[in-house]
């Protein structure tokens, strides 16, 4: 969907019954994304399963029945525009799921919508997204305070949530002042995409006009090329394509790369987005390409494509910014987990621990702590079990920053300070 209009990828976190999926589906709904009739299938659909205020959450959380059931209805996109922008949602509905797009997926959250029940306030999923939102350095944020219909448009019982998530966010180092609160019913359709007049009480933006209030963060164009590898196919009479999201820099026809870690070299032959040949890539841009002399043994899903003359970093080690989000123990040293960077799932050891920090100021609190544990900010060292390309998050913060995941849950999130190269 090409579109003259600023590109901005968001994603919406918060609590599993939050209402996250019924927000999204009334905006693309309310912007046109998804038509009437596409809306009217799904509204049947939900009668007839007994849950008739559930069409807007169908939208997205019902897709893969629905094909079962041979509805054509193909939201894969899930793209919608506004005035001003034209916005890539990174569904998040279920928390493994949040997990791998935001983090190990093909984009950056340039900004997040976090969703909030008014009735049940804070819940530890609130607490845990936002802080994975911080994390990994979502600078800009709006929070819907959601389902407002529930408690009969009650500015009390806003204001009492409101609280509550500001505490919350100014103690993982958000400053509040710059973020939205809004009284949202995604249902009810209030403050969605215009003024509710349910809630005279409130005179800050609508959703969609603190959408149009965000900042497009600018492309890394000069920075040198990386592109992390999601996916390698092979196409008959073209050969070996590998297919990823050029994160920094310019991907060029007739340009010399390097795939680490397996040092694989060759010149870019061909690039082709949405089934168009590109001469190149900029960053932002999903695209499949050929490079000449590189056959399917030389590149794999994780490896990432950069310049031979300034090839990715292959960490011996690395010194990294962790969160624990939950463990159910204590972490120690020579713990091993497996990390999630860009598209990179490999197993590493956290060697030492280097010092303990509080996490709403990043003032040491303890050196060398003997262990680690839910809640815990630490700065830590990492030797990865096999070669992993991984960079300082300074130099290209979309390969700088990783989830940890153990026993089917993520159990901390963070960002890399130095890497001793290879």
């Amino acid at each position: 969907m090409a579109d003259d209009k600023p590109h901005l990828n968001l994603v919406f976190i918060g609590h599993v019954d939050h209402g996250k999926s019924t927000l999204v589906g009334r905006i693309l709904y309310n912007t046109g994304a998804v038509d009437e009739n596409t809306m009217r299938k799904l509204k049947e659909e939900a009668e007839k399963l007994g849950k008739a205020t559930f069409e807007f959450a169908f939208v997205m959380d019902r897709l893969k029945e629905e094909r079962q059931r041979g509805l054509t209805i193909d939201l894969a996109h899930k793209d919608f525009k506004t005035s001003k922008y034209y916005f890539t949602i990174i569904d998040a509905p279920g928390h493994r799921d949040f997990v791998k797009n935001m983090i190990t997926g093909a984009s950056q959250a340039d900004a997040a919508v976090l969703v909030v029940d008014v009735a049940s306030g804070v819940q530890p999923q609130t607490k845990e997204h936002a802080f994975l939102a911080r994390t990994l350095g979502i600078k800009q944020l709006i929070v819907a305070i959601n389902k407002m219909d529930a408690v009969n448009f009650d500015q009390a019982k806003y204001n009492e949530t409101k609280s509550q998530v500001e505490n919350l966010l100014k103690t993982i180092g958000y400053d509040t002042s710059k973020i939205p609160f809004i009284p949202t019913s995604a249902y009810a359709d209030a403050n969605v995409t215009s003024k509710s007049d349910k809630t005279p009480w409130y005179n800050g933006p609508s959703l969609i006009d603190a959408l149009n209030a965000l900042e497009v963060p600018p492309k890394p164009m000069d920075k040198p090329l990386r592109l992390p590898v999601q996916d390698v196919y092979n196409i008959t009479g073209i050969g070996t394509v590998p297919v990823g999201r050029v994160e920094t820099g310019v991907l060029k026809v007739g340009q010399q790369v390097i795939v680490m870690p397996s040092g694989a070299k060759g010149e870019v032959k061909s690039i082709e987005m949405h089934h168009q040949p590109m001469q190149q890539a900029e960053p932002g841009d999903n695209v499949g390409f050929n490079i000449r002399g590189i056959g399917k043994n030389d590149v794999k899903r994780g490896d990432v494509v950069g310049p031979v003359e300034h090839p990715p970093t292959v960490a011996k080690e690395f010194t990294a910014q962790i969160v624990i989000l939950q463990h159910p123990s204590a972490i120690t040293a020579g713990y091993t987990p497996v990390f999630h960077c860009h598209t990179a799932q490999v197993a590493c050891t956290i060697s030492e621990l280097i010092k303990k920090l509080d996490p709403r100021t990043g003032q040491v609190v303890e050196e060398n702590p003997k262990f680690l544990k839910t809640g815990d900010v630490a700065v830590v060292k990492v030797i990865p079990t096999k070669p992993m390309v991984i960079e300082s998050s300074k130099d290209f913060p979309q390969l700088g920053r990783f989830a940890v995941r153990d026993m089917g849950m993520t159990v901390a999130a963070g960002m890399v300070l130095e890497v001793t190269p290879k």
